[in-house]
């Protein structure tokens, strides 16, 4: 146990018990605990592997790379469309972890096995993504417009692409392109 992280344990009041479990099965494991991006996070060999956080309506282990994990259990949640990468399991009480823990020392073996085999996750391309219809049509009448678009780099493309084609409403999508064309034409991204 590393105490940097003890403080997320013991800040944690609906999850304290699922959480606290959680952390006791990963140690189990063998892996490494650290502290990222504010919560207790596991790796092996400095490699993320899984993740413990928490949220209003459940807990769960986030698996960094969990499109690369065999989903028999049908457990492996994506969290959005979007997410590429990252799977979770989520626990809504401490029955169903300690129900699951045979299953979650399993993935997370796995996932370990993910890591020294040196396996990665294939990501979308930029063309791969959807192109709102509101910003094609900026794209196709100004090549200003496209040039800066095309320069900026393929996470800053993304970033925009997604902020883009997230509203249902035509008007909300227009909205938000003219909002962000001075940004894209001084090559800056989304969250510069």
């Amino acid at each position: 146990m590393n105490p940097k992280v003890d403080f997320y344990f013991n800040k944690a009041k609906k999850w304290q018990g699922e959480v606290r479990r959680l952390r006791t099965i990963i140690l189990d494991c063998g892996l490494t605990e650290e502290l990222k991006w504010g919560c207790p996070c596991y790796t092996f060999k400095k490699s993320n592997i899984v993740l413990i956080h928490d949220f209003k309506d459940y807990c769960a282990l986030l698996f960094f790379k969990g499109a690369l994990l065999h989903n028999a259990d049908n457990i492996l949640i994506q969290q959005t469309e979007n997410v590429q990468s990252a799977r979770q399991i989520r626990f809504t009480n401490l029955d169903e972890v300690i129900e699951r823990e045979a299953i979650i020392k399993a993935y997370v073996f796995e996932a370990a096995e993910v890591e020294k085999a040196g396996l990665e996750v294939e990501f979308k391309k930029t063309p791969d993504f959807k192109v709102a219809e509101e910003f094609q049509g900026k794209l196709d009448g100004s090549a200003v417009l496209k040039t800066a678009f095309e320069a900026l780099t393929p996470g800053r493309q993304k970033a925009y692409l997604l902020h883009f084609s997230a509203p249902k409403q035509s008007k909300t999508r227009g909205a938000r392109v003219e909002k962000c064309i001075p940004q894209i034409l001084a090559g800056k991204g989304l969250n510069d």
